[in-house]
């Protein structure tokens, strides 16, 4: 069974640095895409981050930019969402997806394309309450 985790969030002042994770079993997690995404009250969840290990990219929303960044952990089989210079809107709950479509594995180009998209992914972690004060 294909699971996923977020963890990490808590509360934080604005400026400051959370780093949340992202723990999976029951699939390879090495071949498979990893997307982050975001959820403040009220609204629509949006993407954030997405790493794809096919063609080793990395991709960010506009307003992280610099100010966030995704790494792996084979061993561990967990994706990190280090979060510095948080600012208050930053709160939301984060969640963290892939996309696991029988025994293909979707490449480079797919996600280059596809990746910003809630529907691209089927598998979703519960998320992880970040909340920002000012």
């Amino acid at each position: 069974e294909v699971q996923l985790q977020a963890s990490g969030g808590g509360l934080v002042q604005a400026g400051g640095s959370l780093r949340l994770s992202c723990t999976a079993s029951g699939f390879d997690f090495d071949a498979y895409a990893i997307g982050w995404f975001r959820q403040a009250p009220g609204k629509e969840r949006v993407r954030v981050s997405c790493t794809s290990p096919s063609d080793g990219r990395t991709y960010y929303t506009d307003s992280v930019k610099g100010r966030f960044t995704v790494s792996r952990d084979k061993a561990k089989n967990a994706v990190y969402l280090q979060m510095d210079s948080l600012k208050p809107e930053d709160t939301a709950i984060y969640f963290c997806a892939t996309r696991i479509i029988g025994d293909r594995v979707d490449l480079g180009p797919f996600f280059r394309r596809n990746w910003s998209y809630t529907y691209t992914y089927n598998h979703w972690g519960q998320g992880t309450l970040v909340t920002v004060s000012s």
